[in-house]
């Protein structure tokens, strides 16, 4: 057991000295003239917005109320200035090539992979459990195998399910289900159930690690509800034999295709924009890029030796074990010597989402949880400084949500009881106000146009009219659910500072419907809130409900919403519309063609398609 500032293996490999990355893809000199333009550029990017924000309450001097919306600003703004720049970097990646735009410069191993090179690589797959419904994910499971089995190199691939089940019920059936699907899963297929549970999945890891690691070159870990179609594994098995410096390949994840309206609203914005922000982030994070947890390649080795996580001083829910164990390990796998990098592409390589508002929130209060538990680790020795950075920005994003509230709470009482002499530029604060929308646009932006620039990329999402009609809905969805899960995460922080500790149960990943009772249960304080600022603006500044109106919509309306966006009629209904249809549900891959489709009914066809 290890403390929060000394890691076993604690002392850094060495880079290479001819100035190159550990796997000689690209010069340290060059990513490091891109990391210092993109903090320029955001850095003046922010520092003009704030001049703006303060222009806009510097007449007359600033009030108490100015000061909060000026440091919540600068509290918040940095991580949408962000995205803004990642989409549009993103996009010159994707479409510039006449401008010096190239995936391949991004993310040097993208073709790696081409060929029909053998294999010598031994790959352990593993599918990590927990209170989750076996068959259910068994079944992806089964799937990966006959995608393995499909490309003809299966040989070089073991299975494990490795369960932290501790309800025994599920944990009998677990083990029944995994017994009448073995003929499916390979009879070298393993299952192993842990009696305890320490350290959660990243203990989970490190005990198959301990085990049978010595036996694997690279291991691929699979939540529940993850589902990788075997040419993308074997691409990725061939991109790391040809590496043998890149310790952690990510896939880009995307969404399976559900009947859940949440969830098709949820993932159709994910999957138009995902790709633009990524290239624009791994075209300056090079070869310390992130790790998300799941469906990526990881060198079992360096693995083993030098990413062991730290056991934090203190209690849970900030002390322990971590939660959040990725963004760790990938800055200890970089700190090793070796190459983190994410593939920029969608591929076959899947996801659920949460199937409804409530679900959603659940998972963010897990990562909210993890993510402020890194708070030690910023002292971690030897780290690269682009790691330390991701780590701090970890941290930093979940103060986003409260920020933004704060700076609402404090615009509603500078409208409501203005100072004496307080004066505004009410033109420029109109036009701040559309420029800082149209910044926290900018990744859906890029999305679509990433998609109306790629040749086929509209009629791969039905048709104009079906991909204008889901980006209109998806945008509607975002703006109502931003404040809700804002409020969400800042109640949630409360509780977290004051000793509130998260259970790590099954999550919810099938289609599932919310009652009112829930529902209000759920969000009785957004809505009393929404309406109390409803009511105070309405009577005692009534001019500024139409700039309000977003908020306050999203906070008074939060119980109808979570309960309709549940609804599986309204699901069933926008998948035969076709209604935020993702590329995968119009056409289905070979992985999801196993799993039987995961979209349900085919959209019928539009006549303006």
């Amino acid at each position: 057991m290890t403390d929060a500032t000394t890691v076993i293996a604690d002392l850094p490999a060495r880079d290479r000295r001819d100035g190159m990355t550990p796997a000689g893809l690209q010069p340290r000199a060059l990513l490091a003239r891109r990391r210092a333009l993109v903090f320029a550029l955001n850095a003046l990017t922010v520092a003009g917005l704030a001049w703006g924000v303060a222009s806009v309450f510097s007449v007359g001097g600033f009030s108490a109320p100015e000061i909060v919306i000026l440091a919540c600003f600068l509290i918040g703004a940095p991580w949408t200035v962000m995205g803004l720049w990642n989409a549009l970097i993103g996009l010159w990646v994707l479409h510039g090539r006449r401008f010096g735009g190239s995936l391949r410069d991004a993310c040097p191993v993208i073709d790696d992979g081409d060929g029909d090179e053998a294999l010598t690589l031994r790959v352990a797959v593993t599918m990590f459990l927990r209170n989750e419904a076996p068959a259910r994910a068994l079944e992806r499971l089964a799937a990966v195998r006959e995608g393995l089995d499909a490309t003809g190199q299966g040989e070089r691939f073991d299975l494990f399910v490795l369960s932290d089940t501790d309800a025994p019920e599920v944990a009998a059936e677990e083990e029944r289900v995994f017994a009448a699907m073995r003929p499916r899963l390979g009879y070298r297929a393993v299952y192993r159930r842990r009696e305890k549970n320490e350290g959660w999945k990243s203990g989970n890891i490190r005990d198959f690690l301990r085990r049978w690691g010595r036996d694997y070159d690279v291991f691929l870990p699979l939540d529940s509800d993850s589902l990788m179609g075997g040419e993308t594994i074997l691409r990725m098995a061939r991109i790391m034999q040809r590496r043998p410096r890149l310790g952690i390949l990510q896939s880009l994840v995307v969404g399976t295709p559900s009947q859940s309206f949440f969830a098709r609203l949820f993932q159709f914005g994910m999957r138009a924009g995902m790709r633009s922000f990524t290239a624009g982030s791994v075209w300056w994070h090079g070869e310390a890029c992130a790790y998300w947890g799941h469906n990526a390649l990881i060198r079992v080795a360096p693995f083993r030796a030098r990413c062991r996580l730290p056991v934090l001083p203190g209690e849970p829910p900030l002390g322990g074990h971590i939660l959040s164990h990725d963004q760790v390990e990938a800055a200890l796998m970089r700190r090793a010597g070796f190459e983190c990098r994410v593939l920029p592409v969608e591929t076959e390589s899947f996801e659920d989402n949460p199937p409804t508002l409530l679900d959603f929130i659940k998972r963010d209060h897990r990562w909210c949880n993890g993510n402020m538990q890194y708070f030690p680790l910023t002292r971690l020795r030897g780290l690269v400084p682009l790691s330390r950075f991701q780590i701090v920005s970890a941290i930093a994003m979940y103060f986003g949500g409260p920020a933004w509230m704060l700076m609402t709470l404090a615009a509603a009482a500078m409208m409501v009881w203005p100072s004496e002499g307080q004066t505004l530029d009410l033109a420029f604060g109109v036009t701040m106000f559309f420029i800082m929308f149209s910044v926290s646009l900018a990744p859906k932006i890029a999305g679509w146009i990433d998609v109306a620039l790629t040749p086929g990329g509209v009629r791969r999402y039905g048709g104009a009219a079906r991909f204008a009609a889901g980006a209109l809905a998806e945008t509607a969805f975002s703006m109502l659910m931003a404040p809700v899960a804002a409020f969400a995460v800042t109640v949630f922080m409360i509780a977290l500072a004051m000793g509130r500790r998260i259970s790590w149960s099954g999550q919810q990943r099938d289609l599932a419907s919310v009652n009112w009772a829930q529902a209000a249960r759920a969000m009785w304080p957004q809505t009393l809130l929404g309406a109390a600022l409803t009511w105070a603006i309405a009577t005692l500044a009534p001019g500024a409900l139409i700039w309000a109106s977003p908020v306050l919509a999203g906070l008074t309306l939060s119980i109808p919403f979570c309960v309709l966006t549940a609804s599986p009629a309204l699901g069933r209904m926008a998948a035969r519309v076709g209604l935020c249809a993702t590329p995968e549900e119009l056409a289905p891959t070979p992985a999801l063609e196993r799993i039987g489709g995961g979209g349900g009914p085919r959209p019928a066809p539009l006549r303006a398609a």
